[in-house]
């Protein structure tokens, strides 16, 4: 059995990956892959099935991060469903391997790694770009990244007021409060949540926009998650015009992103460029952050909960991992 892969479950992620080890990890792999060092990180983009008869895609992820030596991938399907559908619409699992023997050291749960990283780059994103004096926070959705995108804000940000519409029914938006234990405005409109906000997140399952640029403040900043197919949008070309747009990979964007791709809009920078300080990040300017996800993200999750896990094992058993 010490051959065997470790599998850790949903529950164990939960409790060894927190937001104050994540976050720093987090950026400084993003720096890293913004100097497009082929010797450093290794990082195709992401492949993606379509699965037509069933309105879902599975996407493969692979990333070697040379210099810490961790190679990983993950696998995650995911799906345009139905407005009020209670299936998942993202499913994943991520493994990471051994680089120098080829072996899987161990198999986790991708569901809190997608829904942690996800929110945690958002969170870089509006620490580089959002508006000095940042006191409303406004959040387009309701479902798990939402869920995470309130805790991670919250955590490392001080905002007077978080607002949050959802775009199936109020009764969403509801049990969203509920679940995060924390002040929320439940809105009953996307543009009563959105006008006056200084920060902006937007996590729906739309495949045409819900965000619209007249209802946004000058000089607000955008965090833009869902909408992950070249057809589907969340931002109307207003906004995207008027913005200037970072996001996470560039070439990620240029392929992926129906936001970017449909309104013509152009990518001024990678967030990892604001990081090394070889892009200036505009606070003053009205910004948008497209996020597509990627696997260095997924890597370096699962090797921070992959040694947490070994940290907290007796070194007898350890030992024989």
């Amino acid at each position: 059995m010490a051959g065997m892969p470790l599998v850790i479950g949903k529950e164990d992620v939960e409790r060894l990956l927190l937001y104050k080890d994540l976050l720093p990890r987090l950026e400084v792999a993003m720096g890293q892959f913004s100097k497009h060092d082929t010797s450093e990180i290794i990082q195709p983009v992401r492949t993606v099935v379509p699965i037509t008869k069933y309105h879902g895609f599975l996407g493969l992820m692979p990333a070697y991060i040379v210099h810490e030596d961790i190679l990983c991938t993950k696998m995650v399907a995911f799906y345009a469903r139905e407005q009020g559908s209670t299936l998942p619409a993202t499913q994943a699992t991520v493994l990471l391997f051994d680089p120098e023997r080829g072996c899987a050291l161990a198999v986790l749960d991708g569901e809190v790694i997608t829904e942690m990283r996800t929110a945690a780059i958002s969170a870089i994103s509006a620490k580089f770009l959002m508006p000095a004096k940042a006191e409303i926070l406004c959040i387009l959705g309701t479902g798990v990244q939402a869920v995470s995108h309130y805790q991670v804000f919250t955590q490392t940000f001080a905002f007077k007021e978080v607002r949050v519409w959802a775009p199936t029914r109020k009764e969403s938006a509801e049990r969203f409060a509920k679940k995060v234990r924390g002040p929320v405005t439940v809105c009953s409109s996307a543009k009563e949540a959105v006008e006056g906000a200084d920060v902006i997140v937007t996590v729906t399952r739309a495949t045409k926009p819900v965000l619209f640029g007249e209802w946004v403040k000058p000089g607000a900043h955008v965090a833009a998650v869902g909408a992950c197919r070249p057809d589907w949008r969340e931002l109307d070309d207003v906004l995207m015009g008027q913005a200037v747009v970072y996001a996470d990979s560039r070439e990620g964007a240029l392929k992926e992103s129906g936001d970017v791709l449909l309104s013509g809009a152009n990518v001024f920078a990678e967030i990892g460029e604001v990081i090394n300080g070889t892009a200036p990040a505009h606070r003053e300017k009205t910004t948008v952050f497209k996020s597509l996800g990627m696997g260095i993200q997924d890597a370096v999750s699962a090797k921070l909960v992959y040694d947490q896990w070994k940290s907290q094992v007796p070194s007898d058993v350890r030992g024989k991992l």
